[in-house]
């Protein structure tokens, strides 16, 4: 992952700040032994990947195929030669 710019994105960061904010909400409640707080903490946490996803949905996300795995596959794809039939 070194060599792409993966997570490296608006809707990343925003995703995972919000997620691990929900994070130490659910952990500083379970210490607390407050049920309550810490499933207020969960919904934060799941909220992360929601507002991720709609950012990544709204363009603000890495574009489909630009990941050098997506490049490769499609270079084999397209050297592969046509299926021989017997």
């Amino acid at each position: 992952m070194a060599g792409s710019s993966h997570g490296h994105t608006p809707a990343a960061w925003t995703g995972v700040t919000i997620a691990f904010i929900g994070f130490c909400i659910a952990g500083a409640f379970t210490v607390m032994a407050q049920p309550v707080g810490f499933w207020a903490g969960i919904a934060v946490t799941l909220l992360g990947g929601v507002v991720g996803g709609i950012m990544s949905a709204m363009g603000l996300g890495q574009p489909k195929g630009t990941h050098p795995v997506h490049q490769v596959a499609d270079q084999a794809d397209k050297r592969q030669p046509a299926s021989v039939e017997s």
